[in-house]
């Protein structure tokens, strides 16, 4: 698209350009809009603004919408199996499973997956459950709506099967537990979780695999699918993930956390069990 002009009238007042851009289009999402500040395309006399600028009625903006209306990048991710009903990859780490908002364009598991369901629009089509971006694999999707439903309803039901692997740099006390702690969101800091008696009901089954001096290798089975539960739980028992650092887990280049299998039943009743292999990194 190309460069367009926006002028501030009397009736507008004065006003934030974030919000103002906001509500001018709003078919787009505050933080798709915020990525053309950070690509300088919002522009007050030729100079970039930041999104608290203030401005005037009179003043002239420039904007550019383009980059909000790309086509998101091209990737190819691993493919584990596929028929006729589900495509399952191995998700690599960086990768989300699906775009923020419909003008969000970042390569992701839906994107990659697009052209191959049918009858499903929309920035999650086909996408059946997540994995955070940092981390890495099995992860199955539907072609159709009929089997994202049935597929859906396992993990609402807590019938699937997951397994993930996790390195850590401490050495839990019990070698075997369940950790059975409810998990909220953090309200001080809103893009975090913690245990809280106010949050939801939370369990993890975990067994040490394997340590050396410096790290364990640690077996996950989670009976719930709470956001950031693995991250959060580990963190708990003074056990963060290393690479984990919203968390209080030691720097690395990536998350050590890999979904390891996902034991499911497909249409039909066909219960597949779909492993990936741990990557590198997760040496002990």
């Amino acid at each position: 698209m190309a460069k367009q002009t926006l002028t501030i009238t009397e009736s507008d007042g004065v006003v934030r350009v974030d919000k103002h851009l906001a509500n001018v289009f709003p078919e787009y999402s505050r933080a798709a809009l915020a990525k053309l500040f950070s690509l300088n395309l919002i522009k007050l006399k030729g100079e970039p603004i930041q999104p608290g600028h203030k401005l005037r009625p009179g003043a002239e903006i420039e904007y550019d919408l383009g980059p909000l209306q790309e086509k998101p990048e091209v990737i190819q991710l691993p493919i584990l199996y596929e028929d006729e009903n589900v495509i399952v990859v191995n998700k690599p780490t960086g990768i989300i499973s699906h775009a923020r908002g419909k003008f969000w364009q970042e390569a992701s598991v839906a994107s990659f997956i697009r052209d191959r369901v049918s009858g499903m629009d929309g920035e999650r089509g086909g996408i059946v459950h997540r994995l955070d971006r940092a981390t890495s694999g099995v992860m199955i999707c539907a072609k159709n709506e009929s089997t994202l439903k049935y597929l859906q309803k396992q993990f609402q039901d807590r019938k699937v099967q997951k397994s993930y692997i996790a390195i850590t740099s401490q050495r839990p006390k019990e070698e075997e537990a369940v950790i059975d702690a409810p998990i909220g969101r953090n309200l001080k800091d809103p893009k975090k979780f913690h245990v809280t008696a106010e949050g939801k009901s939370a369990q993890t089954t975990y067994k040490v695999l394997e340590s050396s001096t410096k790290k364990s290798k640690i077996l996950l089975l989670p009976h719930t699918g709470r956001t950031h539960q693995l991250r959060i739980h580990l963190a708990y028992i003074n056990c963060p993930i290393i690479g984990d650092e919203l968390y209080g887990g030691d720097k690395n280049e990536r998350l050590l956390l890999h979904a390891k299998s996902l034991k499911i039943s497909l249409p039909g009743n066909i219960d597949m069990l779909f492993e990936s292999p741990l990557p590198e990194g997760f040496e002990i």
